[in-house]
């Protein structure tokens, strides 16, 4: 299959569906490609209701709105094309190879390529992490929101940021009993709205905690408890302060880091992205990496939030539109100036300006390499 496109979106997620609508808007024609069998990425997971500003969605549950974008992606009539891997992309033009229901071998040549290939979990090494009953909170919400089925009875959740804390009450809510959340720093890691629901559930909060180790049941197919122990200021476990807490499920909720694949076949620059998750594609304010026509968005270019992507997704959309003239400048500088209004609103507060400044240094880095380069 040789397929050309002008605009190429890899992922269909949060932010990959939010390009192709910003994108398609303006007469755009785009291609939409994902791995997966359904469209939505994260969102279909997310059964909780977001908060913040209307604008931003609160009030609104992460499912309702993936379907809200797959709708108007169906309406603009992009194509999205799944169980699809973009496994390979080559320089100068030479296209992005495909691999469809496992059959590889399929290019297609687009003009421009959107890059929100989203974030994987980060894995947490103690004795006993590879057996059966260990799981990744993105697994664990697979199961009880997707499938529907419970991951075990008794749960130990180890990390308390937003996704340790929005997982355990969704166990909570799926009927599943919660031994506990550990968590090495000294205070809860997320947001107080969720820290605050989990609370007054009961669940017990180890913070200043770590995990030692899973203990298996006898013929190792499973967990029957982890022993947890304190933590000193170094982080190092405080001997005599072990203790064993049933449970037939370990939960990892220790942060994500951004899927640079792609881009690194791509040949785009990296920049450290601190807070936002080691390496990541250094990119402008468009979104545009340091290879002209590849841009990024959502965690691939920095680990945030799905509001966060949604937004980003939108400045990537609407930058290649201009790129290809689909749209008049002034208009898409209105545009863009608005996302831009929107995402600084999201990047507010106490776990918000974090984000902020460490976006702001990626886009900083990359005016320098644009200096250096000549590529202004």
């Amino acid at each position: 299959m040789r397929k050309e496109v002008e605009i190429l979106v890899i992922g269909a997620g949060p932010a990959g569906l939010s390009a192709a609508i910003e994108a398609a808007k303006y007469g755009a024609d785009v291609l939409v490609v994902d791995e997966n069998d359904k469209p939505g990425g994260q969102l279909f997971k997310q059964i909780h209701k977001f908060f913040g500003s209307r604008r931003h969605k609160a009030g609104v549950r992460g499912v309702d709105i993936g379907t809200g974008l797959l709708k108007e992606v169906q309406d603009l009539g992009v194509e999205v094309m799944l169980n699809t891997v973009a496994y390979g992309i080559y320089p100068n033009g030479e296209g992005v190879a495909l691999a469809v229901n496992g059959e590889e071998g399929r290019m297609v040549y687009p003009k421009k390529v959107i890059m929100a290939t989203g974030a994987g979990e980060n894995p947490l090494a103690f004795p006993g992490w590879t057996l059966p009953g260990v799981v990744g909170a993105g697994a664990i919400q697979t199961m009880i929101n997707v499938h529907r089925v419970p991951v075990g009875k008794r749960v130990l959740m180890i990390g308390s940021g937003n996704v340790g804390l929005i997982v355990t009450y969704q166990l909570l809510q799926a009927g599943i009993e919660v031994a506990g959340i550990v968590e090495a720093a000294p205070q809860v890691g997320g947001y107080g709205v969720h820290s605050a629901k989990v609370r007054r559930a009961g669940v017990p909060m180890y913070t200043g905690h770590t995990v030692l180790e899973a203990v298996p049941n006898e013929d190792m197919t499973g967990v029957i408890g982890a022993v947890i122990a304190e933590v000193d200021e170094k982080f190092e476990p405080i001997k005599g302060t072990e203790q064993f807490v049933e449970c037939d499920t370990i939960g990892i909720a220790v942060g994500l880091t951004p899927d640079i694949a792609l881009p690194s076949m791509a040949d785009v620059t990296f920049v450290n992205a601190g807070r936002l998750g080691s390496q990541v594609p250094m990119h402008d304010r468009n979104m545009e990496t340091t290879k002209e026509g590849i841009y990024v968005a959502g965690d691939s270019s920095g680990v945030e939030e799905a509001s966060s992507a949604i937004e980003e997704g939108k400045l990537a959309g609407i930058a290649a539109a201009e790129a290809l003239g689909k749209v008049d400048a002034k208009v898409a500088k209105e545009a863009k100036a608005q996302v831009w209004d929107s995402l600084n609103q999201l990047r507010t507060g106490p776990f918000g300006a974090g984000r902020h400044d460490a976006k702001e240094k990626i886009i900083e880095e990359m005016e320098e390499w644009k200096v250096k380069n000549n590529a202004c």
